[in-house]
Order: structure tokens, then sequence, then C-alpha cells
């Protein structure tokens, strides 16, 4: 029963499982191309659109050259009646439609302020926040062409009002995503997530074999080894095993993504070791629980969604319920996203996230207490059954 030993079973157990492996290697790097390429433009362009002009104007024809004019809309066609425009949408032949009202010229040259109804596919919100920033952008010029027109011929200076049409001028500078793009927005956190998702379903898949091999009588190492033992052994392996794909995700995946990286390496690394410790024992805890091994892949994954959702940065946790937030706190990945993001994209100090870095060492000693007892239960649970087996064939 020696540590050597130990581990020759434990790398045996793990190398000759080709599901975990496939899980482990596969995921991660078939991930690591396959989740951003769709992506890879980072923002989506040229959406189709729908217009219903009721004014048919010249002005509100200019209107919607300038709007097939921006880079994220393209007019697509024109419909008599606003049903007609809607059902087009529902249909999905259109991404979003334009109602241009009735007396829009007359509202204009009266000084008045028409109202231009925009509507989108809301269900995938990139696209409905591109086709309302096009339209917007188009519809905000055309009113300051004609409001400068208006002044100027008040006898105002062009110049001065092109710069005076407006009392206030916005200068819009994106903060930790530059490039307004998809990738630089999900990709980072969604990383974060792969990693936990791979890690969690391999170690449990590890354990909830070997915990179906000892409920159909079998009698392996990890029942002979005090439990302590094998959650080192286990942890220190796939630690050794996790470590270089993080610093894959986090080196090469996201230099060849153009993704911002801010963090000194040792912020990374004080955060990844929590973090991959506190996964591995969360997923031995889940081996010890489920009678089978492809259940390990079932729990996870349906629990990809929530996770995501839950984090923080895809829907802000104040409107999320509480009882949602505090669930989604008992997962690694919670904190680590969180962490992540503001050491890496947001150039936060290692003090900023030390409330995260906290909360995952407090998970590191629940799950490995928790992993721990329930490994010792299973083998007292092992001698009890041979005692009992022992006593009825005397």
């Amino acid at each position: 029963m020696s540590w050597r030993a130990l581990f020759k079973f434990e790398l045996n157990a793990i190398f000759t499982n080709p599901a975990l492996l496939f899980t482990v290697f596969g995921g991660v790097l078939i991930y690591s191309f396959l989740y951003p390429l769709p992506y890879s433009h980072q923002l989506p362009r040229e959406q189709q659109v729908t217009v219903v002009n009721l004014d048919n104007t010249q002005i509100s024809r200019e209107l919607v050259r300038m709007i097939d004019a921006t880079p994220q809309v393209k007019v697509k066609q024109s419909a008599p009646t606003i049903a007609q425009a809607q059902q087009q949408l529902e249909k999905g032949e259109v991404q979003g439609l334009l109602v241009i009202p009735e007396h829009f010229n007359r509202d204009l040259l009266l000084g008045k302020s028409p109202v231009l109804s925009y509507a989108g596919d809301a269900s995938y919100f990139l696209v409905y926040g591109t086709i309302v920033e096009g339209m917007a952008t188009a519809g905000g010029t055309l009113g300051a062409k004609v409001k400068v027109a208006r002044m100027v011929m008040s006898g105002d200076n062009v110049a001065l009002a092109a710069e005076q049409y407006s009392a206030i001028k916005l200068n819009s500078r994106p903060v930790f995503n530059p490039s307004m793009g998809y990738i630089n927005y999900v990709v980072p956190a969604v990383f974060v997530l792969i990693l936990h998702q791979t890690l969690l379903i391999a170690v449990a898949m590890l354990g909830g074999g070997q915990n179906e091999y000892r409920l159909q009588g079998g009698n392996g190492y990890w029942l002979r080894y005090p439990a302590w033992k094998i959650i080192i052994v286990r942890g220190l392996i796939m630690m050794t095993i996790y470590l270089p794909l993080t610093a894959y995700y986090f080196g090469y995946s996201f230099e060849s993504l153009g993704i911002g990286r801010l963090a000194a390496i040792g912020d990374l690394i004080a955060m990844t070791i929590p973090f991959l410790l506190a996964v591995i024992f969360a997923g031995m805890v889940i081996g010890q629980l489920i009678p089978r091994r492809e259940l390990a892949t079932v729990i996870v994954l349906l629990s990809s969604i929530p996770l995501i959702f839950t984090a923080g940065f895809i829907w802000p946790t104040s409107a999320i319920p509480d009882v949602l937030n505090y669930l989604a706190q008992l997962a690694p990945s919670t904190p680590a996203i969180n962490g992540f993001l503001r050491l890496n994209q947001m150039g936060a100090s290692f003090d900023q996230v030390i409330g995260w870095w906290g909360q995952l060492w407090l998970q590191v000693l629940v799950y490995g207490v928790l992993a721990g007892w329930l490994m010792t239960r299973a083998q007292k649970a092992q001698v009890q059954t041979q005692q009992h087996e022992a006593a009825v064939n005397l």
C-alpha cells in the first residue's frame, strides 16, 4: 500500500479509460476551436429587415437608403402593412422591421419629432442589438441633417450648425471590450466553464465507474487505501493534467482569438490552483453519489446552461432570483469566472478578487472533506458486505 503503487493504480485507471481521455483532451481541444468559430467575425452584420413605409415621400425613402447603407442592416424587402411585415418576421424571412409613420416628412418640416418603430428578433441578443443600432444610427443621422438644414436656413453658419445641432456630444468608449465583439464578451468566461465541466465529468466518471464496480461486488484498489491518500493522489494527477490545458486556454487560445490578457501569471496561477482543486473534489463527491459512470456526463451537461446564465456576466445577478444566485455559489465555476474575468479582462488587482479566491478555497475544504467522508463510508460498506458474505458461507 505504498504511494508509488497508488500513483500507478490511479494513472492506469485514468489513461486506460477512453471516455475519460476523450472528455479531457478531446473536449478541451475541440471546444477551443469549434466554440469561437461561428463568432470569428465578432459582430453580426447585414441583418435583413423589411420596411413599412407609410409616408412614401422623398425624405422617408432617403431614410430607407441610409439604413440600407449601414453595415449592421440590409433592407431585404418592403411591406405595405405592419401585419404583413410582422408575418415575415415571425416566419424568419427577416430578422427585423422598420415602420415609418404617415406624415413623417410633414412632421419633420414642422419641427415635430416623428416616431420610428423598430422591431427585431430578440431571441438573439446580438442580432437584436445590431438591428436597433443600425436603424437608430441612420435615424439619428437623418434627424441631425434636418436640424442642421433648419439652422442654416435660420441664418447660422454651416460649420457652426454642424457642431452645435445637439446640446450633448456622446463620446462612447468601450472599456473592457473595445471591439464590442462576441468573442471578447463571452469566450473568456465560457472557456472557464469548459474547463470546469470537462474536469468535473472526468473525475465524476472515474469515481462513478469505481462506485458501480463496488456495487456489483467488485473489490478495487480504491477500497484498500485510506480515503485521504486517494484524494491527494487523484487531485495531484488531475491537477497536473489540467494545468497545461488551462495554460493553453489562457495562452495560445486567447492569443489566437485576439482576446485581451491583463493578469500577471502569478495571479492567474493563484486563482487556477484552488479552482481546479475545488472542481476535482466536487467531481469526487458526484462520483461517490452516482451508481453508474455515464450519469456523470448527463448531470454535468444539464447544469451547463444554468451555470453560464447565473455566473453574472450574461445576465445581471440583480435580475436573477436570490435562490438561484445562492445555488450558483455552490459551483466552483461561479467564483472562478468572476475572478478570472476581473483579473484577465478587466485588469483588476488580486486584492479586488480576494473574495472569490477565498470562496474557492472554502469549496476545496468543504468538498474535500465531503469526498473523504463518502469514500470512507463506501469502504466501510464494502467491509460489512464482505463480512456478511463470509458469515453466510460459514
